[in-house]
């Protein structure tokens, strides 16, 4: 019977996403408020009435008639989905790019909202796509030094953690696995950094890790402002830190150093400190979980802030 019961319900789970297939998420412009685009984290798609299609409803109650342009990534919600884990990075922002520059509504200029994996997906937008005019850039819970450690690593003990993290390392930087699973591109092994910069097909080259590209700092501080917000109480993010371009100092995976102690800091492989000092970096945090905060909260530090 619970056999039964699963099936029926996989029948109409699929159903119910095959009525969505043509979704999009887009509003009506108002020429009072800049543009927005967003992109939702890994698990996510454009448009769900749940995740995005809430938010950018408020976004439009915040400011009346604002055009949100939630980015697609497929033909339907359901490829939208599924290329969240399966399609690579590269490819993935080479369609974003596509869309953003054939959207008339954003030729003069938009600001940019990234969840989760959205977060650094927009800042590599920015940093690869030509001739495009994000503003703002918010990065909520983006993990922009990468991630080591899985959702809820933090409950387990440290040994546990580290015995888990380095099977997951022996498989994130084999190359069929770079090329299959979005997640394993921004996997960062704080204990074997050459390696990490050496196999990360995504990560490694959109921070200037292996060769300096001159067009990624140029392009990134056309920027207004980074604003970057962290969840105190992360549970799915291994380092937290890294939501704030912070990470684990090399060799070893327990102290955490800032982005201003790390080198790509110091070394101005990608102009933050100049973006820091002309007071263009901002660190926002939110005591709660990954993605939870409060529209209040948002509205009035982010929308208001950085959007009006």
């Amino acid at each position: 019977m619970e056999s039964r019961n699963s099936a029926r319900f996989a029948f109409v789970f699929i159903a119910f996403l095959a009525t969505l297939t043509g979704i999009e998420c887009k509003s009506v412009k108002n020429d009072e408020y800049t543009p927005i685009v967003m992109w939702h984290g890994m698990g996510d798609s454009c448009c769900f009435s749940f995740s995005l299609g809430s938010i950018a409803k408020s976004l439009n109650e915040s400011l009346p008639g604002v055009y949100v342009h939630s980015l697609r990534i497929g033909n339907n919600v359901i490829e939208d989905v599924t290329n969240g884990y399966f399609m690579h990075p590269d490819k993935q922002i080479e369609m974003a790019c596509d869309l953003v520059k054939k959207d008339p509504l954003l030729q003069n200029g938009f600001n940019a909202i990234g969840f989760s994996q959205g977060g650094q997906f927009l800042r590599a937008l920015v940093q690869r796509c030509p001739d495009i005019k994000m503003k703002n850039l918010i990065s909520v819970g983006g993990q922009h030094q990468g991630v080591y450690g899985v959702p809820q690593c933090g409950s387990l003990n440290h040994t546990l953690c580290d015995y888990i993290r380095k099977l997951l390392t022996h498989a994130a930087y084999i190359e069929w696995v770079q090329d299959f699973l979005v997640q394993a591109t921004y996997w960062h092994d704080p204990l074997h950094e050459a390696e990490y910069k050496n196999a990360s097909t995504f990560l490694a080259d959109i921070n200037n890790e292996v060769t300096i590209n001159q067009d990624y700092i140029d392009r990134l501080d056309t920027l207004e402002n980074l604003v970057m917000i962290k969840f105190e109480k992360d549970t799915m993010v291994q380092p937290v830190d890294s939501e704030w371009f912070g990470f684990y100092k090399p060799g070893q995976s327990e102290v955490v150093e800032s982005l201003q102690e790390s080198d790509i800091y110091q070394d101005e492989r990608l102009g933050l400190r100049s973006m820091d000092e002309n007071g263009k970096l901002r660190f926002l945090s939110v005591d709660g979980n990954h993605l939870r905060f409060e529209w209040d909260w948002f509205e009035e530090n982010v929308v208001y802030q950085f959007l009006n």
